[in-house]
């Protein structure tokens, strides 16, 4: 009997124990509610000028060459005009773009923590901020420290580098420039603000310190293996016959090599110092001074059994953390996006770049002659609901612009085409848009912010900003205070309208509006979605959002000319949370009049 009722008692333990570690970590409750602002660090702000980059600090990234006359662009010129040090007839315009620098840091960032928090943003996501020649920072030099030309004393960073062996965190300092990312962090935290940054842990860069030694010591290398090595150099000749795998072939980007557990062990135990040093600085266990997660580049293409492992790493310094993943493309050649459930299994990620939610909206907002009916976006909104968990679905980034697609104020200008599928041709229609267009991007931040998942805004969207895909999407921060030139010039020299470069007050305080409706009520953030009609001739749609006893209605006129709704509800009064007009009920039913392209939010 004994032995029977010590059988129970284990089997019972370990069904306790399997569904603790289930749950163990859940999606934070903290990103349901966020209102997440993507920043391009290079691209945001120059808030300290004598850090700005020098030849010197770039030589070992793409293009690799760089002219004696060479100097940092003038934040406020126009985009598609080339100044005097970029007139070479041996390169094109995309070529001189990847060797522009405008000089944005962390102090830039420190000082514009008021505009971010104004807005009403929650949560801030860094692209990559670590050592790098680039001036996007997805070729690392190094993950223990920051890029030293976003911080104070890049010559004193440089002199910190030199005692440190890379391998021993035992040796790492904190270079000034790390020292102005901690203060960034403490910064954000006494305001209220989440901050987490990219982990580009696929691929480094080819100035990185581990694969710089396998160039100069070749076999010999104590980090061959981190590498996939298809041949080496034979010293005896004057060819170098070196090959090795990069990312998508790029030789720029090495892969870090992975066996059936993902990421070798060395590298792998190299990656979990790196966790622990910015989630936790001081190592004193409480992680208040560190980040509170990670955006994690190019997940897919890392084994899932890796992200577990990553996933405690994260967890165990910070239960509180957010992971979220790029899990973007599964067939870029023929439009097929990742349906991310198999990386939601309560071990990988709390959320993904959700960019079939940009895809869906796109499709239905800002295309013509392919534009998809308001029948087709239920059944698209409906799929992603179906396919990911509630768990994870309601902390989910939704966004409609990145760093590595064309901007949403270019995607009306721009109908009928594959999302992030525009090469740089004559196609893309570069100009600023009109208002009808801008009336458009208006309604898709409104879907944005009254859909399930996470709105997360890419800097410049808020304030009008346009332009194509990458790089043309990494243009320099428009501010309000600043004077630009306008925007005449063309990358292949078409004629183009002269367009007026300036920060659009209008949709910034549309943004902001939106922000607040959605911060103010929780049904917005945490409650369920009901779609309740819709007429695909009128392209009109309705929904709800509800939440225990409270419920908000949404209708929308997809249309370029005025609907008329009826919406059966039994309440005596509801008020348009946009523009505070109150709408009495008529016989059991409120009848609605809707401008075109316009929204609104029924309480």
């Amino acid at each position: 009997m004994a032995t029977k009722i010590l059988s129970v008692i284990i089997i019972l333990s370990s069904i306790i124990v399997a569904q603790s570690s289930q749950n163990l970590y859940p999606v934070p409750d903290w990103s349901k509610e966020a209102i997440w602002y993507q920043i391009f660090p290079e691209r945001f702000d120059n808030g300290d000028k004598t850090n700005d980059p020098k030849i010197d600090d770039m030589k070992m990234g793409w293009p690799y060459q760089f002219p004696e006359n060479w100097k940092i662009m003038p934040w406020t010129s126009d985009w598609y005009t080339t100044q005097a040090w970029e007139q070479n007839p041996k390169h094109d315009f995309y070529w001189n773009i990847g060797s522009r620098r405008y000089g944005g840091d962390l102090q830039g960032i420190i000082n514009r923590l008021d505009y971010i928090q104004n807005l009403g943003i929650t949560a801030i996501y860094l692209n990559p901020i670590f050592e790098s020649p680039s001036l996007h920072k997805y070729d690392a030099t190094m993950f223990h420290h920051v890029d030293n030309n976003f911080g104070p004393n890049p010559e004193l960073d440089k002199k910190i580098w030199a005692t440190e062996d890379p391998i021993n965190p035992k040796t790492w300092k904190w270079t000034p420039a790390d020292s102005l990312f901690l203060t960034l962090i403490k910064e954000c935290h006494s305001r209220g603000l989440k901050i987490i940054i990219d982990g580009v842990f696929n691929h480094v860069g080819s100035s990185f310190w581990a694969f710089q030694d396998v160039v100069k010591n070749q076999q010999k290398s104590k980090y061959k293996d981190w590498f996939t090595i298809d041949k080496w150099d034979d010293p005896n000749t004057e060819k170098n016959e070196f090959e090795y795998s990069g990312w998508y072939g790029v030789k720029d980007l090495p892969e870090i090599r992975e066996d059936e557990n993902g990421l070798i062990e060395v590298p792998r135990n190299h990656i979990h110092d790196i966790v622990k040093r910015w989630m936790d600085p001081n190592n004193d266990g409480n992680p208040d001074d560190g980040i509170d997660g990670w955006r994690l580049d190019v997940a897919d293409m890392v084994a899932q059994t890796f992200w577990r492992d990553f996933r405690i790493w994260v967890k165990e310094i910070n239960p509180n953390a957010y992971i979220t993943g790029e899990v973007w493309w599964s067939d870029w050649q023929n439009n097929k996006m990742f349906n991310a459930a198999p990386w939601f299994d309560g071990k990988t990620f709390d959320a993904v770049m959700n960019y079939r939610f940009t895809k869906a909206v796109k499709n239905y907002v800002s295309d013509v002659k392919t534009q998809t009916t308001s029948e087709e976006f239920v059944n698209a909104m409906n799929q992603i609901i179906s396919d990911y968990p509630k768990e994870n679905l309601y902390g989910i980034m939704n966004l409609l612009g990145s760093h590595d697609a064309e901007r949403l104020a270019s995607l009306p200008v721009n109908p009928d085409h594959w999302y992030d599928h525009f090469q740089k041709d004559t196609v893309f229609n570069i100009r600023k848009p009109n208002s009808e267009e801008r009336l458009k991007q208006r309604l898709m931040v409104a879907l944005q912010m009254t859909m399930p998942g996470a709105p997360m805004i890419y800097y410049g969207d808020e304030n009008g900003m346009w332009g194509g895909d990458d790089p043309d999407c990494r243009k320099p921060m428009v501010w309000e205070e600043m004077i630009y030139d306008d925007e005449i010039g063309s990358p292949f020299g078409n004629k183009r309208p002269v367009d007026k470069v300036e920060f659009d007050s209008s949709l910034f305080n549309w943004n902001q509006k939106l922000i607040k409706i959605r911060k103010n009520n929780k049904e917005l953030s945490l409650g369920e979605l009901e779609f309740i009609g819709f007429n695909n001739e009128d392209k009109t749609l309705i929904f709800r959002r509800y939440l225990n006893d409270s419920e908000i209605f949404v209708a929308i006129n997809n249309s370029n000319s005025v609907q008329n709704f009826s919406l059966d509800n039994k309440k005596v009064e509801l008020s348009d949370l946009i523009s505070n007009r109150n709408y009495k009920n008529e016989k059991g039913k409120y009848l609605i009049q809707i401008n075109p392209y316009q929204i609104i939010i029924l309480k």
